[in-house]
């Protein structure tokens, strides 16, 4: 009869022990110190160029750039002073009563009057001189229009959102914004005829105040922001030298002047 010590249960119970050890060590390879694969290694010099990566990085977001800094806050200025000055948007705004008297304004410095205006006065000038200066003067209308209608659709800005689309004879590319045209078209009107017209001075000073008033309306009336007008001012000052570089006269421009003769 075999002895409690040397029998199956009691070495069974003795390797016991053992076995559960094994199976640990099976659902966790790693205490047993087996190698790693090669794809599961790290590289010391990758991760120190990662560790020295994720500053750089952290940098670039807490610190941009000094020009993205500025135009962010020259935009965000310019909206809230566009909304604070935009007191004629409508007719419950606090300075609406004015409403129709800027949409006067509106429509004295619209295209379509300058259009119409100088093809009347081409029609009915009998001097040479005169329809000289109004030939260049359509010119630059419509140069003003392209231009214009160009770094429009370029841009795309968006009018602001408390403007009210109810604006004189517009076309698709008036949905945007930047620059005004009127601006443009005021700018531009207002040089030439100080250089073209001989004026008494209380009427020069008159056509300066007009341009700038049909500017300041855009923004009181809430169709433009104020970086539209004043960009739309400076683009239609220089529009006018273009003109007087390409002036047209009977010499470089003859089948014009016989078609208004």
């Amino acid at each position: 009869m075999p002895s409690p010590k040397n029998s199956p249960k009691g070495s069974r119970e003795r390797r016991a022990p053992g076995s559960r050890l094994e199976f640990l060590s099976l659902m966790n390879p790693k205490s047993q110190g087996c190698p790693e694969s090669p794809s599961r290694r790290k590289d010391p010099a990758a991760g120190n160029a990662t560790q020295q990566a994720l500053p750089e990085e952290d940098c670039m977001k807490l610190n941009p750039s000094f020009m993205g800094i500025a135009l962010r806050s020259l935009l965000a200025i310019d909206l809230w002073a566009s909304k604070r000055l935009g007191v004629c948007a409508g007719e419950n705004s606090s300075w609406g009563s004015a409403r129709p008297l800027m949409k006067v304004i509106e429509i004295s410095g619209h295209g379509i009057p300058w259009l119409a205006g100088t093809l009347y006065g081409l029609c009915r000038s009998g001097s040479s001189a005169g329809r000289e200066v109004l030939i260049n003067l359509l010119f630059a209308l419509v140069l003003d229009l392209v231009l214009v209608a160009l770094v429009k659709g370029l841009v795309r800005r968006r009018r602001p959102t408390h403007n009210k689309m109810d604006m004189f004879a517009t076309i698709s590319v008036d949905k945007y914004s930047f620059p005004s045209g009127h601006a443009t078209r005021a700018a531009m009107v207002c040089r030439f005829v100080l250089h073209h017209l001989i004026l008494a001075v209380p009427l020069r000073v008159l056509v300066v105040l007009w341009a700038f008033i049909v500017g300041i309306s855009r923004v009181m009336l809430g169709r433009h922001n104020v970086t539209d007008v004043l960009f739309g001012l400076v683009m239609g000052y220089m529009q006018y030298s273009v003109v007087e570089y390409f002036w047209l006269s009977a010499i470089s421009a003859p089948a014009l002047f016989t078609v208004w003769s």
